[in-house]
Formats: C-alpha cells, sequence, structure tokens
C-alpha cells in the first residue's frame, strides 16, 4: 500500500492545500507542521507560478505574494526537503505542466524523491497526455493522482481505471474558491468512480466550511480545502501557523460529528 493510499486507510482523510512561500518559506513550514498536529491526513503543496490556470482569486494572489518574495522551484524543494523530516503525514505537489517541464521532468521527479514528495496532481494536463508526465513520475516513486469533473462523462470510466494514489473528485466547474453551494450530483460521480476502482476519492474545489467538509467526506474518502485555509494565512500572514491549525482541527472533527 502506498503511502498516500495508506492516508485514507479505517477513517475519512482531511486534505489542506497552501500555497508556499506565502506568507514566506519559513511561515510556510511551520503552517505545514501545524496542518500536521491539527488532523491534516494529506498535504497539498502548491508551487508558485505566475499562471495557476485552475486557482479562483484567493489563490492567485497567494502565488502573486509568493512570487514577489522570489521564491523559486529550487526554494520550495528546500523546503519540502527539511519539512519532511518534521512531519508524519504524505507531501503533494498540485502544481502546472510548465512548471515541471521548465525545471526538466527527469529532475524534478527526481527532486521529488529525494526531498519526500509522494505524489502529483497537474490540473492542466488531460488523461489523454499524462504519460509524459506520469512514467518519470512512477520511476521515481511518485504517484500521479487524477482528477475526474462533472464534465469528464464518458471519460470517467477510463480516468478512474488507470487511477493512483487517490482520485481528486472536482466538485464544481470553474476554478478554486469557497461556495455557498457544491454541486448536487457528486455523490453519483463518486459511485460511479467506485465501479471502476477501489482507489480512494478526495472531493474539493470550493469546501469552505466544517459542514462542507463532513458532507464531502461522508459521500467521498476525504475532503480537500485550499481557498479557505489560504484565506486564513493571508489574514495573519507570519501568524497564521496557530490560527491555520485551529481551522483545520475544527473542520477535521466535524467529521465525527453525528
Amino acid at each position: 500500500m502506498s503511502k498516500i493510499t495508506k492516508a485514507f486507510e479505517n477513517k475519512k482523510a482531511f486534505i489542506p492545500f497552501i500555497t508556499c512561500g506565502d506568507p514566506d518559506l519559513e511561515t510556510s513550514k511551520e503552517i505545514i507542521k501545524s496542518l500536521a498536529a491539527n488532523g491534516a491526513d494529506l498535504i497539498e503543496l502548491g508551487i508558485p507560478f505566475s499562471d495557476p490556470t485552475a486557482e479562483g482569486p484567493v489563490i492567485m494572489a497567494a502565488n502573486i505574494r509568493a512570487l514577489k518574495n522570489k521564491v523559486t522551484t529550487d526554494h520550495v524543494f528546500d523546503m519540502v526537503q527539511e519539512v519532511s523530516t518534521q512531519v508524519d503525514v504524505p507531501l503533494v505537489f498540485m502544481t502546472y505542466a510548465n512548471v515541471v517541464y521548465s525545471y526538466g521532468i527527469e529532475r524534478f521527479f527526481g527532486k521529488c524523491q529525494e526531498t519526500g514528495i509522494c505524489g502529483i496532481i497537474l490540473p492542466d494536463v488531460p488523461f489523454e497526455e499524462k504519460a509524459e508526465f506520469e512514467d518519470v513520475a512512477a520511476k521515481y516513486g511518485v504517484e500521479f493522482i487524477s482528477m475526474i469533473a462533472p464534465t469528464s462523462e464518458d471519460r470517467i470510466d477510463m480516468i478512474s481505471a488507470d487511477a493512483h494514489g487517490f482520485i481528486y473528485i472536482v466538485s464544481s466547474l470553474g476554478v478554486t474558491g469557497t461556495r455557498s453551494e457544491l454541486n448536487g450530483n457528486i455523490k453519483s460521480l463518486v459511485d460511479r468512480v467506485r465501479k471502476n476502482t477501489d482507489i480512494p476519492t478526495a472531493v474539493g474545489f470550493g469546501i469552505s466550511t466544517p459542514e462542507q467538509a463532513a458532507e464531502m467526506a461522508n459521500i467521498s474518502d476525504g475532503a480537500i480545502c485550499g481557498s479557505a485555509i489560504v484565506r486564513v494565512i493571508e489574514e495573519y500572514g507570519k501568524d497564521a501557523p496557530k490560527h491555520v491549525g485551529e481551522f483545520v482541527k475544527t473542520m477535521k472533527e466535524a467529521y465525527y460529528v453525528s
């Protein structure tokens, strides 16, 4: 069993997302430790990028702040190498094809293995083009995590049957960001995926309250939360680790409230 799959074993997983280098890399490191200490089962790490096409305004702003700090992919790898020895939860990158291309695909995944990254999500890489990345990732023990959206339709069976780690279920159309209501068809989407694979599923895009997290975890195997956490980081800056930890603890505790 992979480290990612193990994160879902006998429990519902809570998966937070942060943008590395927002407000700075030292604070990001402390935030990661706070996330792990307060109930995160797996952590998604964004590498700052100038054109994060899947992101809404909150995470876009976080990318801009990190880039203004001149945070590079190498800086992120250095930070991850240090923090990965201090937390027990799996760390995965959520980034974009151009970030991996510009770094060099082979070099990028070699560094992932070296620094303790065990998975990657590339939202701008369609299923038909993933082999270019997935084959090299697998060579270095990095699992390529597939995304399935309400628009995947006829491709859902194909994508889910060939998935690894966990499947990222996109709750709604558009970019990331908090939403007052989530797509009502998520359960049918998850049910269809489960007909093709035993790989865990987790729902993301728009989850911002404990109630939404609990609802999505009940439907699937876990919930993913990004923009709401990034907003806390934006508000508190260098003091964010404590506040992010409190927020995540509230989200995770909601799983167990009947």
